[in-house]
C-alpha cells in the first residue's frame, strides 16, 4: 500500500508539473473561482478504539469450567476499510473553504482478551470482533495554499456525527458472569472531531486530490452487558485513520 501511495504520489507531481511545462499554461485557471464545487471521493480507513479499563485490582471474573479465570490483558486490533462519499465544497475566501462530504464506510476491528487463573499456569485468548457500517457526516473548514502552477497543499479540520447501522440494541445481549460467547456491543450515535491534510492536483478536466485525516469519538460507546468482556472496560471510544483520494469538477 505505501508503495502504490508513493507512486501515485509521484506520478501526479510530474505530470502537473510537465503539463504547465508543455502547454505554457496551468490546469482550470478559474477552478475557485466558482463559489461551490462537487465532486466524490474513494478511501481506504483504519478503525480501532481508545480504551479505558477498569483498575486491575476491580477485573471481574469468571468460571470456566470449574477454574475461575480473570482478565490479564485486553488489546484492540485495527482492521482495513474502505468508504464511498460524495462532496460539497462551498468557498468562504480565496484560500478558505468549508466542506460537506458525507459518506459510508464499512469498518472492522478487534479486541482481543487474555483470561487467566490465579495460580497463573493456566490462559485462555478470546477475540471480539466488531464490525460497524457507518454513516459519516463531517463539515470541515479547508484552508489551502497558493497554488503552485497545477498544485498545491491544505489542512482540514472540523467536526462531525457518525451513525452505526451495524450497532446492536442493548436487549439483544444476554448478560451474565459466564457468558463468554456474548459479543461486545457499541452505542449507536457518536460525534467527533477531525484534522488531517491533502494535496491538490489540478489535471486537464478535473482536480484531484490525496487526503490523509484522523477523526476521534467523542463519546463512550460500551453497552454494558454484565459479561467479564464489559465489566473489564470503563470506556471505549473510537478513532480512525482515513486515507482519501478526492475528484472534483
Amino acid at each position: 500500500m505505501k508503495q502504490f501511495l508513493y507512486i501515485l504520489f509521484t506520478s501526479l507531481c510530474i505530470e502537473a508539473f510537465s503539463q504547465h511545462k508543455e502547454e505554457g499554461g496551468v490546469n482550470l485557471p478559474k477552478f475557485y473561482k466558482n463559489k461551490v464545487h462537487f465532486g466524490f471521493s474513494l478511501a481506504y480507513n483504519r478503525t480501532d478504539f481508545r480504551i479505558h479499563t477498569v483498575k486491575n485490582s476491580a477485573f471481574p471474573d469468571t468460571l470456566i469450567g470449574d477454574v475461575r479465570y480473570g482478565i490479564k490483558t485486553i488489546y484492540t486490533k485495527s482492521d482495513p476499510g474502505f468508504a464511498l462519499g460524495i462532496i460539497s465544497d462551498f468557498r468562504l475566501h480565496d484560500y478558505l473553504r468549508v466542506r460537506f462530504t458525507p459518506n459510508i464506510s464499512f469498518a472492522s476491528r478487534s479486541l482481543d482478551y487474555t483470561l487467566q487463573n490465579a495460580n497463573r499456569d493456566s490462559t485462555k485468548l478470546y477475540k471480539k470482533s466488531v464490525e460497524s457500517t457507518f454513516i459519516i457526516l463531517p463539515l470541515e473548514l479547508k484552508l489551502q495554499s497558493k497554488r503552485l502552477d497545477n498544485f498545491g497543499a491544505y489542512v482540514i479540520f472540523g467536526g462531525g456525527y457518525t451513525l452505526d447501522l451495524v450497532s446492536k440494541k442493548k436487549g439483544q445481549a444476554v448478560g451474565g458472569a459466564n457468558q463468554l460467547d456474548d459479543a461486545v456491543l457499541l452505542k449507536r450515535d457518536d460525534y467527533f472531531y477531525s484534522g488531517g491534510a491533502g494535496v491538490d492536483f489540478y489535471l486537464q478536466y478535473f482536480k484531484l486530490g490525496l487526503e490523509v485525516k484522523m477523526i476521534q469519538g467523542t463519546k463512550n460507546l460500551l453497552q454494558k452487558n454484565n459479561n467479564i468482556f464489559t465489566n473489564s472496560i470503563d470506556k471505549v471510544n473510537s478513532k480512525m485513520v482515513i486515507f482519501s483520494v478526492t475528484f472534483e469538477g
